[in-house]
């Protein structure tokens, strides 16, 4: 039997896939522990009743959404490794950096929900031990930092560490930053990105 979550992607005009987007939004917004089922609810206008009879408890539904982001990045990261195989390790990181930066940027619960794992308890009791996969050694392995997928040594694993991070903060703090530098979003995206390029380009080649 499908789970709520594979309904979801089946149909993504149903209403298992409208609360789960709603969802990932203000989880994404608000954290686990700041996040109410009421919020969502409201946010699809229906009520209580229908999303528990949906999702079931708020638990359930962040779980789904973890699981959701997990799966987009996963697949997200196959489709750049495809474009960069094989290429200098220079346009690897280029290509890279860009193509996860506006990922990120469109989805940018991904980078909010990843930071909330990161500074806050953000599981209840049946998912305490949910691990969100970054693919550091996918990602390691794809720009060439190690030869062998499954045998990534711990200097290549915190290189990806700090690009993924500077990524993230550049997404999540983006409401912050952006009236502070004065700039449209359009200008902040493409500043964040030749930024990212500078220091690791450098670093890198």
């Amino acid at each position: 039997m499908a789970s709520s979550l594979e309904k979801a992607k089946q149909n993504p005009d149903s209403m298992k896939a409208k609360i789960l987007t709603a969802a990932r939004k203000i989880f994404g917004e608000y954290g686990f522990h700041g996040t109410t089922t009421r919020m969502i609810a409201k946010a699809v206008d229906i009520d209580i009743s229908t999303l528990y009879y949906h999702w079931g408890e708020k638990g359930d539904l962040y779980e789904a959404v973890i699981m959701d982001v997990t799966e987009g990045m996963r697949q997200k990261l196959i489709e750049v490794e495809k474009i960069i195989k094989g290429r200098p390790l220079s346009e690897r990181i280029r290509i890279a950096l860009d193509e996860m930066a506006d990922y990120l940027f469109e989805n940018p619960e991904i980078s909010n929900l990843t930071l909330f794992r990161y500074f806050t308890k953000t599981r209840h009791g049946s998912i305490l031990d949910f691990k969100v996969p970054e693919y550091i050694s996918d990602i390691a392995y794809s720009m060439g930092l190690a030869e062998d997928r499954k045998n990534v040594p711990t200097d290549a694993k915190m290189k990806v560490l700090s690009i993924m991070n500077a990524i993230h903060n550049f997404v999540s703090g983006e409401n912050f930053f952006r009236p502070m530098m004065k700039m449209d979003r359009d200008e902040y995206i493409k500043a964040a990105k030749d930024t990212l390029k500078f220091f690791n380009l450098t670093a890198f080649t």
